[in-house]
């Protein structure tokens, strides 16, 4: 079953991250440079996680999973849009690709792992997403 977007994938331009990243588990997020790109912090009841530019992993991370790239849904989400996401998860899912997301106030950026990031790309282009090179960092 396809899920049904507020807009066509025609409409929604994905950019690509060029940063190759880890998702990883900390006891204390100080160690975190939280103003760096692509540093993503939670801190639940349960756990608090990080994801983060690979080479910037902190040193006392007590779990770590690397190998993981990046796009994000280009410009900012109104909050109003329904199933932009999941449009984009459907395409991947039905092509067995597992994927890791955050949101941010504006966006959303999907986690592929590396080894199937490309194939991940082509299976939303061939699905109607335009695919850009994003900013690098």
């Amino acid at each position: 079953m396809s899920v049904r977007n507020t807009l066509p994938p025609s409409q929604i331009k994905l950019e690509t991250v060029d940063t190759e990243l880890s998702v990883c588990q900390v006891d204390d997020l100080r160690e975190i440079d939280t103003n760096a790109p692509f540093v993503f912090t939670a801190c639940t009841d349960k756990e608090k996680s990080v994801v983060c530019p690979t080479g910037a992993v902190p040193a006392r991370a007590t779990a770590r999973d690397d190998g993981w790239r990046a796009f994000r849904i280009s410009g900012q989400l109104d909050f109003s849009l329904i199933g932009i996401l999941a449009g984009i998860t459907d395409v991947l899912a039905r092509n067995g690709i597992g994927i890791f997301a955050v949101s941010t106030f504006d966006t959303d950026y999907i986690l592929v792992r590396r080894d199937r990031y490309e194939e991940a790309l082509s299976a939303l282009r061939d699905s109607g997403y335009t695919v850009a090179d994003g900013q690098s960092r």
